[in-house]
């Protein structure tokens, strides 16, 4: 298994940012996420536990269900199906209130299930592209809730 995080901070309240980050919807704006859609709403929130979000990646299709949902501090999902196949353990994104805005934290546990040489797969194809479209998604985050001219210039910040 590889775990990929990425990290960033958005220049915007911790309310905000949870909830644009926790709408499945939102993910499009990554120019690696062609669709996105909530197929089943959650426990007391349309995110919340137990809702099955499903993304399709210019990489392949994924389902998701939500494990956790605790606004607004973090929410942790599985990939319960995928196409190509994949293994994954979890995923899980963190919220913590910063000067100037909200650090998040998106850590993601997966492997592609081949014999042999899916460790090497893992880490040369899936790990960059699952943390680039991570960081795409933060970045958007960033550009639709910061106020302007509080935008972070850098995207690996």
């Amino acid at each position: 298994m590889e775990t990929m995080t990425v990290e960033r901070t958005v220049h915007a309240p911790i309310d905000d940012v949870f909830a644009w980050l926790t709408t499945t919807t939102h993910y499009t704006r990554s120019p690696l996420v062609v669709r996105c859609r909530l197929t089943r709403r959650g426990e007391g929130a349309p995110y919340g536990v137990g809702a099955v979000r499903s993304h399709l990646w210019l990489i392949g299709w994924f389902r998701e269900r939500i494990t956790r949902y605790d606004p607004p501090y973090a929410t942790e999902y599985v990939v319960d199906r995928s196409v190509p196949p994949a293994r994954h353990e979890r995923g899980r994104m963190t919220f913590t209130e910063v000067d100037g805005g909200t650090r998040v934290r998106w850590t993601t546990r997966a492997e592609i299930p081949v014999p042999v040489i899916g460790p090497f797969l893992t880490r040369r194809m899936a790990r960059p592209i699952i943390t680039r479209t991570f960081g795409n998604i933060l970045d958007a985050a960033d550009a639709a809730l910061a106020p302007r001219g509080e935008r972070s210039l850098s995207p690996s910040e």
